[in-house]
C-alpha cells in the first residue's frame, strides 16, 4: 500500500465519516452534493496538505491515485467556497480532544508549558482583499498555544493578518497551563487579571527592553546567579497610569548575542535558572510554525475566501495532529531499536522508506481508534 493512500485510509478510521455529520447539523450547513460531499472535501484538503499539492487543478489529476473520490477542480472549488471553516475547526478541536493524555511535570512548575504565538501567511494584495496587510500584500493569522513537552496542539484560532495577537489570547489560553509568550503578549494589565481570575493563570511572558520596573526588590537567594542570568527581583510593572496593581517577578538574562531578555511571571517557586529553561522552550512552537509551513503546503492557499482558506489551514493542522498521533503510537509499541524521533518518522514517510515494524503498525492502525 502506498504510504499516501495509508495515511487517508488512517485518516479515515481516526474520523470516520459519522462524526463530521452532527458537527454540520451543529454549523447549520445543508450538504446536497451526491457525488461530491463534505466529507470528500475534508479527505481532499487533507491529501492536498501532506502531498503538497498545488491547487485545486492539480489535485483533480491526483486525487484518484491517493484514493480519494474524483471530482472537477471547479466542484472542489465551489465546495471550499460553500461549507463554512468552522467545520474544519471544529474537526481540529475534535482530534486534540481525543489525542489529550496526562504527562509527567517538570521543572518544578505547578503546571504544564503551554506556549502562545501566532503565525502569517501572506500572498499578494489582491488575492485576499478582505485581509489587507500594508503594502502589496494581505494575508491571515493563525493563534496557536502549544503542550511544549508533548507537541501537541492545544488550541486554535484565526484572524486577518493585522489583527494584534492579545485580542486573541483568551480564546487559546488555559488556566490549567502555565502560558509562556513573548512580547506581543505582554501588556500590564493582563497581568493583574491573571492574578486575580478566579483561576488563577501562571504566565510566563517576556516584556519590553524598556518596562519601566517600580520599586524594585532583589529576591533572597543563597548563591550566585548561574549562566545568563543576571537579575531576579519582584516589582512593580509600567509607569504610574497603567502601573500594575500587583507585585510580579521579574528575571533578566542575556540571549546568545548578549541582548537582554526581560521575563515577567507569577511563577515564584522556580529558581531564576528553571525560569530561564522555561522560556528557552517557548522555541518548540516557532519549530512547529516552521515544520508546518515546509511540510503542509500552508504557504499555497488554494482559494481566496474565508471559507477556502481558514478550511485548508485547519485541515493542514488536524494533518499535523494526526502524524504527531501515528508517531507517539509507533513508538510507544514497536521495539526500542525501531523507535524514531518525530523528524526521523517524518522524513523516512516522506521518502516511503520506513523500517517494516512501523509498516505493520500503520496497517494495523486502520483498525485502532485513539
Amino acid at each position: 500500500m502506498k504510504k499516501f493512500t495509508m495515511f487517508s485510509q488512517i485518516l479515515q478510521s481516526v474520523i470516520p465519516q459519522e462524526e463530521i455529520a452532527p458537527l454540520i447539523n451543529e454549523i447549520g450547513y445543508v450538504d446536497k452534493a451526491r457525488k461530491f460531499t463534505v466529507y470528500d472535501l475534508f479527505l481532499f484538503l487533507a491529501q492536498a496538505s501532506i502531498e503538497q499539492w498545488k491547487g485545486y487543478r492539480d489535485g483533480e489529476a491526483r486525487m484518484g491515485k491517493s484514493g480519494l473520490q474524483i471530482a472537477d477542480h471547479s466542484t472542489i472549488s465551489k465546495k471550499a467556497k460553500e461549507v463554512p471553516y468552522q467545520l474544519f475547526k471544529e474537526l481540529l478541536h475534535l482530534l486534540i480532544r481525543k489525542c489529550n493524555r496526562a504527562t509527567k511535570r517538570k521543572l518544578r512548575i505547578p503546571k504544564e508549558l503551554l506556549a502562545v504565538d501566532s503565525t502569517k501567511i501572506t500572498v499578494g494584495k489582491g488575492r485576499l482583499p478582505w485581509a489587507p496587510l500594508k503594502g502589496e500584500r494581505s494575508g491571515v493569522k493563525l493563534h496557536v498555544a502549544l503542550v511544549i513537552d508533548q507537541g501537541n496542539l492545544h488550541r486554535v484560532t484565526e484572524s486577518t493578518g493585522n489583527s494584534p495577537d492579545l485580542v486573541h489570547a483568551p480564546e487559546v489560553i488555559d488556566p490549567s497551563f502555565v502560558i509562556v509568550a513573548d512580547r506581543a503578549y505582554g501588556k500590564h494589565e493582563m497581568f493583574d487579571k491573571y492574578e486575580s481570575a478566579e483561576k488563577k493563570q501562571y504566565f510566563l511572558i517576556r516584556i519590553r527592553d524598556n518596562t519601566i520596573l517600580h520599586d524594585p526588590t532583589p529576591r533572597k537567594r543563597k548563591a550566585p546567579f548561574k549562566g545568563t542570568i543576571e537579575r531576579d527581583i519582584t516589582c512593580q510593572l509600567g509607569v504610574k497610569k497603567t502601573r500594575t496593581k500587583k507585585r510580579f517577578r521579574v528575571v533578566t538574562l542575556k540571549d546568545p548575542e548578549g541582548n537582554p531578555v526581560i521575563l515577567a511571571t507569577n511563577l515564584h517557586k522556580p529558581s531564576a535558572e528553571n525560569i530561564a529553561e522555561m522560556y528557552k522552550k517557548r522555541w518548540q512552537i516557532e519549530v512547529l510554525f516552521r515544520w508546518i509551513k515546509q511540510h503542509l503546503n500552508v504557504p499555497k492557499l488554494f482559494g481566496t475566501t474565508p471559507n477556502a482558506v481558514y478550511g485548508q489551514l485547519y485541515t493542514a493542522l488536524l494533518v499535523y495532529v494526526l502524524m504527531k498521533l501515528v508517531f507517539e503510537k509507533g513508538n510507544a509499541s514497536v521495539h526500542a531499536s525501531a523507535k524514531l524521533t518525530f523528524a526521523e518518522f517524518d522524513r523516512l514517510f516522506e521518502l516511503d522508506k520506513l523500517p517494516s515494524e512501523w509498516l505493520v503498525l500503520l496497517t494495523s492502525f486502520l483498525k485502532m481508534r485513539p
